[in-house]
């Protein structure tokens, strides 16, 4: 079984996400989400893991262009069995 997150949106909106891979990039940690959705169909969220201002673990978008694009090459080697950089979900 495959596990999933609920995020909560910054207008408090709650959306499902099934977790594909964590990743290791540049010595940050990312998630790799699939929206459980048929309006977001075949498209993957990557967001970065922090700390908030009470010192708990929560995902960030990515903001970055480059940040982004690193770590898609990363994803992109992962679902093509090619990188070894990432940690599989086991189901």
């Amino acid at each position: 079984m495959s596990e999933t997150l609920i995020l909560i949106d910054e207008e408090g909106l709650e959306h499902e996400f099934e977790v594909e891979a964590f990743l290791e990039v540049d010595d940050e940690r990312y998630a790799v989400l699939i929206p459980i959705s048929e309006e977001y169909e075949d498209e993957a969220v990557i967001m970065r893991f922090g700390k908030d201002e009470n010192g708990e673990e929560v995902l960030f978008d990515i903001e970055s262009d480059e940040e982004w694009e690193r770590v898609a090459d990363v994803y992109e080697g992962y679902s093509d069995g090619s990188d070894d950089e990432y940690d599989e979900i086991d189901d």
